[in-house]
């Protein structure tokens, strides 16, 4: 099987490469390195072709869909390391996002899958946890308003595809959101600040297990990615806390939601339960000491949100 991977240097993009490759499929990888770093992916692995560019680039999307003819599309590629920059949003998400699902229309791709923030519903869900038939408002970022309209585009094209609307997926190879902020605060001995926001936190590695057999053809429509449990900000910084074995516990500073934040957003995964089966999420210890781990070995790059968060890093 042919896998065209957009995002192929990221967190998902990465791992989910990797466990195609180990089952002998050819993975065609493409990412511009703005926030995926080229280390994650093996120099030479059997099977993969690695292509350094833009999805944005209509003319290089459809040469590499013409020379490669590949069976499925795995789009994890997406902009969303500064909240105001409207345009790399647009470009990677909404027009890099069109020109990889007609593409993929236009050379006949068997099937297709995207990934979808949970944001899509707004920073007031009307219910929680959050079903599939909740109305989308995504007017609250720029990341979740360029995100749905490629998911937009996906459901009028005709293609058989998979949507899977996340939950935070983190662990080794994650850059953006409060475990790799937490880190390299208290690694450079900075104050942290938590809020009440509640959060549920999925493995990057977990979410590529289901991503491999989504390619594989199972499931069709939309999903949510979601352990069903929300924890607290504060348990994930504790988790932090613990893997970096620090001498001391420093307290963080409590404060308020921003506007632009969202006290909770809990999805329903009874759908992707019933037909995925029964996911055995990795425990937030174990996925927390392992990107501690990973970030003592390879640094931390970024330390990206989509929220408005200056004023509260100082």
């Amino acid at each position: 099987m042919k896998v065209f991977v957009t995002g192929g240097c990221g967190q998902v993009g990465s791992l989910t490469t990797e466990m195609l490759l180990a089952k002998g499929n050819e993975v065609i990888a493409i990412d511009n390195l703005e926030t995926g770093r080229r280390e994650h992916l093996a120099q030479e692995a059997d099977g993969l072709t690695y292509i350094n560019g833009s999805i944005a680039d209509k003319d290089l999307v459809d040469s590499l869909f013409e020379e490669h003819k590949p069976d499925v599309v795995v789009h994890t590629a997406a902009s969303y390391k500064d909240p105001t920059d409207w345009y790399s949003d647009a470009m990677t998400n909404v027009v890099g996002g069109a020109n990889v699902v007609k593409a993929s229309v236009d050379h006949k791709v068997g099937r297709f899958i995207y990934f979808q923030t949970a944001l899509c519903y707004g920073t007031k869900p009307t219910e929680s946890p959050i079903s599939l038939d909740h109305l989308k408002f995504p007017a609250n970022s720029s990341y979740a308003i360029s995100k749905t309209a490629a998911e937009d585009y996906l459901a009028i094209s005709g293609l058989d595809f998979v949507t899977f609307r996340l939950a935070n997926v983190v662990g080794p190879r994650n850059v953006s959101g409060p475990l790799p902020i937490f880190y390299s605060r208290l690694r450079d001995g900075k104050k942290c600040f938590v809020t009440p926001a509640r959060r549920d936190f999925v493995y990057g590695g977990d979410l590529a297990k289901v991503t491999v057999e989504a390619a594989y053809g199972k499931g069709s429509g939309t999903y949510h990615f979601s352990s069903g449990k929300d924890i607290a900000i504060k348990e994930l910084y504790d988790a932090v806390v613990k893997a970096m074995k620090l001498n001391h516990y420093p307290a963080p500073d409590q404060m308020p939601l921003g506007s632009d934040d969202a006290a909770s957003i809990l999805l329903d995964p009874s759908r992707t339960f019933k037909d995925f089966g029964e996911i055995e999420f990795t425990p937030l210890d174990d996925f927390v000491h392992k990107a501690v781990e990973y970030y003592k070995e390879h640094g931390v790059h970024g330390e990206y949100t989509h929220l408005k968060l200056e004023d509260k890093k100082a």
